[in-house]
């Protein structure tokens, strides 16, 4: 007996070694092929889906993760398909006898023995049902339990499983029937989706609910009877009405989620940074604004929203109407190549803060002023005069924005816009000239939007999350956090003009720092703002690049802006930027801006980078050696012995008087400048504005054409001098307009002296066409 046995053995053995080496061949000659095609899915941040799209094969089979896994859809399945699932090597030796005898003495299929491993095996490898295809499918079972965990096989169940059309997979289902989540599933829900694989073509959900609902009902009563959930949660889900239809898969922000879609076009489920509630709210906010604003011919509008803790994209609206194809609905403004307008003044002057040009108090320059030709106008076309740094960023004013420019020099602004992330002008900067400051240069919604979210995080520049899994903390410091200090202390003040209008009646005003811009042309409009938590860039306008005569940053795009923040983040605490180290305050004079001198009678507190501002005291006045009858002022080359005083004159530049001249405004005049000195000045020589120097003219023949010569003198002067070719003109008074006729082409030479023998020369060529 002993011998016989350990024959039985041996054979055993020798049979379960053959059957483990036939599984390895067959194992290496048909390998297990598991390559599903699923959909793309976009997710929010909360895990739901907020937009999909159908897999290759044309199918919609969402991902389903591990974690999303409903324990109360698995038990259900456990129970109905395959209770001994997590016990047997992917075939029941018990079920296949029993199913063997029980078709075998009846003559036909009335009961399967197909356990959960052998549906996907049948699902991955889908064949006619003969006796060989089920060995095959016997085979294929087993080669998924050597490769995968009876986890990742139920998982392969719960992504494949059929719905009936071209719906696969629980995560499909739940969301193209019931717009949720699998993991929200009620108990009845979940036992609906248990029944359907069954009969997938015959229960089909939306067409056929009343045979679902007693198929499923069935199955509760079963479950019932096992005691395998509680009896309360059983009756409620009998009692649960289906009212669930087919629907379309959600088309939440569908700009983002095509640009998503394209970007990382490898990953089934693409899990965003985005906020489904705040996206819902902007969408509605945004469609209902611009039904305002249609009437006007203003057809478009988009939103991004920015979280300033994270730098995490939470809301994304590329058009305000998807579905307007008549205006260009399904283009994404968020990444249109647009003109700025004013919205890069901040940025500007942060910058000169940062080198010490200026500081927010600094008095400059608002008049007419000419560089080779060009001319910037303010937005009204009117001037100020004197104005602060503080004033000119508040109130938008665009001179004093290209003269800052022009002592920054516009490449070294262009690498800092570089630097800040912005594409076009990096690719256009060789093009670029002072004009970019009043939007001359191309940039993108996101590109803006996050560059104002770096004046909430202290000057830092972070790129944009877009993803979950997104890691990466770089930052790039473009200011310093004094700087950006400046800046959020004069966007937040609210006497400016692009405060919409009765916005002051407002009981809902947010507090926010905000910068409007209009585009030349009336083309764009936009409004960027943001406090501690958010930074929001509303852009308004029309996709065609028509401009519309109302159209403006203030009214077109700044009441969506507030509207965005009172919803988004109403329940907002009233904290707000702090005071950061490096930034100190000093007194200074009203007049200039600049440190006090003796002679400073008003004075003022003004924000200031210590080793960085400049620390020259004020020079708005000047002592002048005057004539004891005040008429003549000596210099001191000729100043006598005796017989005259000191006095203070204002110290005013040539352009500042020209200013006033021609705006009439009366100022405390130098008296004459002794005629008897002798001495030749260089300082404060005529500047010619008019012809622009090294500029080509060109004039009718026989219009009989005038050029105009203007030139800005300093304080003290009181007639100027004009010669065309070294060859006397004419004298005039300072403000005088002078004009002259060229008699033939050629290269003019222009020059003007003033009264103190200093000279200035331009140079000008002339071209005749016609007669």
């Amino acid at each position: 007996m002993p011998g016989r046995r350990a024959k039985v053995a041996l054979v055993l053995l020798l049979l379960l070694l053959g059957c483990s080496l036939s599984f390895a061949l067959l194992n290496f000659l048909f390998p297990l092929q598991v390559q599903l095609a699923y959909s793309p899915v976009i997710t929010a941040s909360d895990g739901s889906v907020i937009n999909a799209f159908l897999s290759p094969d044309d199918k919609w089979r969402m991902q389903l993760e591990q974690e999303e896994v409903n324990p109360v859809l698995k038990k259900a399945v456990l129970l109905k398909e395959d209770r001994y699932f997590y016990y047997h090597p992917g075939l029941n030796p018990v079920a296949l006898v029993r199913a063997f005898l029980n078709n075998t003495i009846r003559g036909k299929t009335t009961s399967g023995a197909s356990t959960i491993t052998m549906q996907v095996a049948r699902l991955l490898y889908p064949k006619e049902r003969t006796y060989w295809h089920k060995l095959t499918e016997l085979y294929r079972a087993l080669q998924l339990e050597w490769h995968y965990s009876k986890d990742e096989i139920l998982l392969l169940y719960f992504n494949l499983v059929p719905f009936g059309g071209n719906i696969e997979g629980v995560k499909a289902a739940s969301v193209l029937y019931f717009h949720q989540s699998p993991k929200q599933l009620s108990l009845a829900q979940a036992v609906t989706l248990a029944v359907i694989p069954n009969k997938p073509s015959s229960l089909r959900i939306g067409v056929q609910n009343q045979r679902i609902v007693a198929f499923r009902n069935k199955w509760l009563e079963y479950y019932r009877q096992e005691q395998a959930f509680p009896e309360r949660e059983i009756e409620d889900a009998l009692a649960e009405p289906l009212e669930a239809t087919r629907q379309e898969a959600p088309r939440v922000a569908p700009h983002f989620a095509y640009r998503m879609h394209r970007q990382y076009r490898h990953q089934a489920i693409i899990n965003t940074t985005l906020n489904r509630q705040a996206q819902e709210k902007v969408e509605k906010l945004a469609y209902n604004y611009l039904q305002q604003l249609r009437h006007k011919n203003i057809h478009n509008a988009s939103v991004l929203v920015l979280n300033n803790q994270t730098h995490a994209v939470e809301a994304y609206l590329g058009s305000a109407d998807f579905t307007d194809a008549a205006h260009g609905g399904q283009v994404d403004g968020v990444r249109a190549i647009r003109s700025p307008g004013s919205t890069l003044k901040p940025y500007l002057y942060a910058t000169a803060f940062d080198v010490g040009l200026i500081t927010p108090k600094t008095v400059i320059n608002d008049v007419p002023i000419d560089y080779a030709g060009y001319r910037p106008e303010n937005y009204f076309g009117n001037y100020s005069g004197n104005i602060t740094i503080e004033q000119a960023l508040a109130t938008s004013l665009n001179v004093p924005a290209v003269k800052v420019l022009d002592e920054l020099e516009v490449h070294r602004f262009i690498r800092k816009l570089s630097q800040a992330g912005f594409s076009q002008i990096r690719k256009e900067s060789s093009q670029l000239g002072l004009s970019l400051i009043l939007g001359g240069c191309g940039v993108k919604l996101e590109e803006l939007t996050n560059l104002f979210s770096t004046f909430a995080n202290q000057g830092r520049h972070t790129p944009i999350r877009w993803l979950q899994s997104d890691t990466s903390a770089a930052q790039t410091p473009l200011v310093s956090p004094a700087a950006a200090y400046m800046v959020n202390q004069i966007l937040t003040q609210l006497k400016r003009p692009d405060l919409p209008h009765n916005a002051h009646n407002s009981a809902r005003l947010p507090k926010i720092a905000w910068k409007t811009g209009t585009s030349y042309g009336r083309k764009d409009a936009w409004s960027i703002g943001y406090n501690k938590k958010y930074t929001i860039g509303v852009w308004v306008g029309n996709f065609s690049g028509e401009g519309v005569p109302e159209l403006n940053g203030t009214d077109s795009a700044t009441p969506l802006l507030f509207d965005l923040f009172n919803t988004i983040d109403y329940d907002s605490p009233e904290t707000w930027f702090t005071a950061p180290k490096g930034l100190s305050y000093r007194s200074v004079c009203v007049e200039s801006g600049k440190p006090v001198n003796s002679f400073c009678t008003s004075h003022t507190t003004d924000t200031y980078i210590p080793g960085i501002s400049a620390v020259a005291k004020c020079t708005h006045l000047k002592r002048v050696a005057v004539s004891a009858d005040g008429k003549m002022a000596y210099c001191t080359s000729c100043q006598p012995n005796a017989g005259f005083e000191e006095k203070w004159y204002p110290n005013y530049a040539p352009e500042i008087l020209t200013f006033f001249d021609s705006e009439h405004i009366p100022y405390q005049q130098l008296p004459l400048h002794n005629p008897a000195c002798s001495r030749i000045f260089q300082e404060f020589a005529p500047v010619i504005t008019s012809p622009t120097a090294e500029m080509e003219y060109i004039l009718e023949r026989n219009e009989h054409q005038q050029l105009m010569l203007h030139a800005n003198t300093h304080n003290e002067v009181k007639q100027v001098y004009w010669y065309i070719n070294n060859k006397f003109l004419k004298a005039a008074s300072p403000t005088e307009k002078i004009f002259f006729e060229p008699e033939k082409a050629g290269h003019f030479k222009i020059s003007c002296t003033d009264d103190q023998g200093r000279n200035t020369d331009s140079h000008i060529t002339i071209r005749f066409i016609g007669g």
